[in-house]
């Protein structure tokens, strides 16, 4: 009993240090960089200023795994096109929508990925099972026979295909409607909680998918 409590205050301090070091990392220093910055290097370079700190945390995230999977491409993917999003200059404003394309690009690979009948979503799905082990990514991969389970996967991956371009709609927009400053402390919190949507839909459908599954089972078994 000991044991178990003393797990569980161990996962608890470890998800309150993960959330309080994205933050940090994403919300409060970029903000107080751009902050501090603007009088001296101009809006657009106090921005690429304020946009290192995410950047910088998803390497050493990636160095901290060193795993190549799909998981590992998309993160990569990700870093690549924020750097390049803030190599051809121009305005401030311009610079802040390249960056938004970067979700949106990422949206359409989700996208094209279920269009031509290889989802992204399991991809990603059978990178954790080979995280977790062998044989349960055999047995996932098996899953891919049902037709009902290769569905699933495509809705899921069109969910998360249009809700990133949606969100990047929403941030576009909200790039020409507010100040940097506010826009610093909003685009964060849009994206956190579009991730946050996403993340939960994806739970509680994954979670039906595999009552419905459960059923099918039972009642192939009663036949």
């Amino acid at each position: 009993m000991l044991s178990l409590e003393t797990t569980r205050m161990s996962l608890t301090r470890k998800s309150t240090l993960n959330i309080a070091v994205e933050i940090l990392v994403n919300f409060i220093l970029p903000y107080l960089i751009y902050v501090k910055t603007e009088s001296s290097l101009g809006q657009a370079h106090a921005l690429m200023a304020a946009s290192l700190p995410p950047i910088l945390w998803s390497v050493v995230q990636f160095a901290w795994k060193r795993r190549i999977d799909a998981v590992s491409i998309l993160v990569i993917a990700g870093i690549v096109l924020s750097l390049l999003a803030f190599l051809g200059g121009g305005s401030v404003r311009f610079l802040q929508l390249r960056e938004n394309l970067v979700t949106g690009l990422i949206g359409l690979v989700f996208l094209g990925s279920a269009a031509i009948g290889r989802p992204l979503i399991y991809q990603l799905a059978l990178a954790s099972k080979l995280r977790e082990s062998k044989t349960e990514a055999e047995r996932f991969e098996g899953l891919r026979e049902h037709p009902s389970f290769r569905r699933g996967m495509n809705i899921m991956t069109l969910a998360w295909g249009f809700g990133l371009v949606a969100q990047t709609v929403v941030a576009s927009v909200m790039v020409f409607r507010m100040s940097i400053r506010n826009y610093l402390i909003v685009s964060p919190i849009l994206g956190y909680g579009t991730m946050g949507v996403l993340a939960l839909w994806t739970f509680l459908y994954v979670r039906r998918m595999k009552k419905r599954g459960e059923a099918a089972r039972a009642a192939a078994t009663t036949l």
